[in-house]
């Protein structure tokens, strides 16, 4: 095998409390992660042997600026290259996930590449070794290598598994308005309290419920600056949303549905934002 291709998903945060500023300047928080099926296209061949160095080719409907050695799935190149006498490969990414925007893809790509040449390279790497790397190129990049539906504390690198939840029968629908809100500018406005409830008990209940159990602590400051980011979300239980909330610290607002909604009536109302109507994988 000469060529892998992998398909990196984005996720959903049900839930997110940041707890307290760490001494790194990192921050302890409470989430639970969802892998979604919305993806990106990794494709990684083992480069020509006459090839000069590893590349990198972009596409997609939100093609970044490409910046290859700053790419997060170039540096995972570069990061297992440390340990392993790796070949040159020609990677071609396309981006169907939007940046900035609260739903890891960034993250995903780069744990899918390691991923990707842990397969082609028969590296032989565990799932343990594959998230210390990947925890190394960002503080979420480690969910992906496991890639279910996890409660993550620390930076959001410290997993444990979760029971089975009650999302069966449910449309996640994502509404992206095309705003891209930093990292830092959305943890400028959070003042880091210990969380109330407890998450994993909190995801069994109804999900008619988790409107009045299920936080986002990004939701207040991000509303005030952005008040489009406020509207999305209160559009979607006007809907009929089971749930809304925004996803982790970007602009993304999601929305679960019973999947007797259809598809088309759930994504034609926001016309002039990224929507799609996804599952849980």
């Amino acid at each position: 095998m000469n060529k892998i291709t992998l398909y990196p998903n984005a996720k959903v945060n049900l839930g997110l409390h940041i707890t307290e500023k760490r001494a790194d300047g990192y921050h302890n928080l409470e989430t639970i992660f969802l892998p979604v099926s919305l993806v990106d296209k990794l494709e990684v061949a083992i480069a020509d042997p006459s090839a000069s160095g590893t590349t990198l080719s972009m596409g997609g409907s939100f093609i970044v600026e490409d910046h290859s050695e700053d790419n997060l799935v170039v540096k995972a190149y570069h990061l297992l290259a440390q340990d392993f006498s790796l070949p040159y490969v020609d990677i071609r990414l396309e981006k169907e996930i939007p940046m900035g925007a609260g739903l890891g893809g960034g993250s995903a790509d780069c744990a899918f590449m390691i991923r990707a040449l842990n397969e082609l390279l028969e590296l032989q790497l565990g799932y343990e070794r594959m998230e210390q790397y990947a925890t190394k190129l960002g503080a979420d990049c480690a969910f992906f290598i496991r890639n279910k539906a996890m409660y993550a504390t620390g930076k959001g690198d410290i997993f444990q598994s979760l029971p089975a939840l009650p999302l069966q029968g449910y449309h996640i629908v994502l509404v992206n308005p095309h705003i891209h809100i930093t990292t830092k500018t959305a943890f400028s406005g959070v003042v880091p309290h210990p969380s109330s409830i407890d998450l994993r008990e909190a995801v069994q209940a109804p999900i008619t419920d988790w409107k009045n159990l299920i936080k986002n602590d990004f939701e207040e400051s991000v509303f005030r600056s952005y008040p489009l980011v406020k509207e999305i979300k209160e559009r979607l239980y006007s809907m009929g949303a089971s749930y809304a909330s925004m996803s982790g610290s970007g602009s993304t607002v999601y929305g679960i549905f019973p999947a007797s909604r259809s598809e088309k009536e759930l994504t034609t109302v926001f016309p002039h934002y990224f929507t799609m109507c996804c599952r849980c994988l």
